[in-house]
This record gives C-alpha cells, structure tokens and sequence, in this order.
C-alpha cells in the first residue's frame, strides 16, 4: 500500500496536464469595435505675462501685477477653472554675457462655457498674451458615451462569434477571455503665435469640432 500514492498522484498530473491542453482546442481569436462621433464640450486656454529688461525685480513686479489683475477677473466668473502655472525668471545671454532678463508668467482656464471663455479672453489679451487653445471632451461625456458603445461593440462581437461558430458548423461557442480598450477623447491644440498686448481686442474665434470616441472589443472563444 506504501507504492501506491506515488502512482496516484503521477496519474493526477497527467490528468491535470492533459485537462490544459484541452482547454486551447479549437479557440478562435476575435474583435468588434462601434465609434461614434461627438462634440468637443470643453474649450482650455493658456495665457501668459511676459516682461524684458535690466532689473529682474521690477519685471517680476510687472508680472506679478498682470496676474493678479487676470486672476481677478477670471473668479468673477464661478464656472471656469482657473489654475497659475510655471514662474520663470531667465536670463538673456549677449556674446556669452548677461545683457537682460526675461521674466513670465503664464495661467490655464478650463471651462464647458465656451462663448463665456471667447468673450473673457478678448478682455485678458488687453495684458496678456494667448499662448494656446485646446479643446477636449469632458469626463461626463466621454464616459456616458463609452457606456453606450460598450453595449454596442459587446453585440458586435457576440454576432461576429456566432457567425464564426454557424460557419465552422459548430453548435455553440463560449468566451475564454475578453478585453474591452477606448479611445478619443485627446486635446485638440490651436496653437498662437506670441503676439503684443493692445488695449482692445476682439475675442477669439472659437469652434470647437468633434472627434471620434471608439470602443473595441477582443477576446477569445472556444467553439463546442
């Protein structure tokens, strides 16, 4: 009786082993996607405060005081995003010398009101500078339209299985493994020249356009 447990657990590995290779056999590896396009809801500027000369303390000063008149304006209006970005103060080399300083500034607004932010930025262009406009699908949207295409690139997938099963005349088919990835959603970028400040200035153009959220689904089916 001692010899037998050495047999019996050889015999399960064998069982187990030729359990694994079944479990690959007649796999079929398969992919659906539904896209749709959508709007871009959501508009985000970049402006900046820029100042040269020969006294880094009087241009941080200028700076400073652009900002804050350009923060005070932005808060007055509750629904857009207001953050200040990255402080430089640089030196301007002339025949390996330091001939002046350049001292700047810039701010990022970020709002699902676009005719507001076109409207504010032709006030803040008075004292700073547009450096850039991006303009992206906010996250409610983007995942409120995911859900739906989920459903949809799930069925698409289901479909395109059972006509691979109805083909290979096979009776039915189950999922060994699935992934579900997105996409869209990117910033698209509306980049400005630098430009000088002026006392008035009209407000930006702004158009938004759409962009294409696509869901995929792939994933792998045993066929029975």
């Amino acid at each position: 009786m001692k010899y037998l447990l050495p047999v019996i657990a050889l015999l399960f590995t064998f069982q187990a082993c030729a359990h694994d290779v079944e479990s690959h056999y007649d796999r079929v590896h398969l992919s659906a996607s539904a896209q749709q396009q959508i709007e871009n809801d959501t508009i985000i500027a970049t402006l900046y405060a820029e100042e040269e000369g020969s006294n880094p303390a009087q241009l941080a000063d200028l700076v400073n005081k652009k900002i804050e008149w350009a923060v005070s304006l932005v808060k007055q209006h509750k629904d857009i995003k207001l953050q200040t970005n990255s402080y430089a103060t640089n030196p301007i080399y002339n025949d390996k010398k330091i001939s002046r300083w350049r001292v700047r500034q810039s701010i990022r607004l970020e709002s699902r009101n676009m005719a507001k932010v076109s409207e504010l930025l032709g006030q803040l262009q008075e004292k700073l500078a547009l450096q850039g406009l991006q303009f992206a699908v906010s996250s409610a949207l983007k995942t409120k339209t995911d859900d739906g295409l989920i459903a949809d690139a799930l069925s698409a997938f289901e479909k395109r299985a059972s006509l691979v099963a109805k083909q290979l005349k096979r009776k039915a088919y189950k999922i060994v493994d699935i992934n579900i990835s997105t996409s869209g959603g990117a910033r698209l970028n509306r980049n400005y020249a630098r430009t000088a400040m002026v006392e008035s200035v009209a407000a930006p153009a702004v158009e938004a356009g759409e962009q294409t959220v696509q869901v995929t689904v792939s994933g792998s089916v045993e066929l029975e």
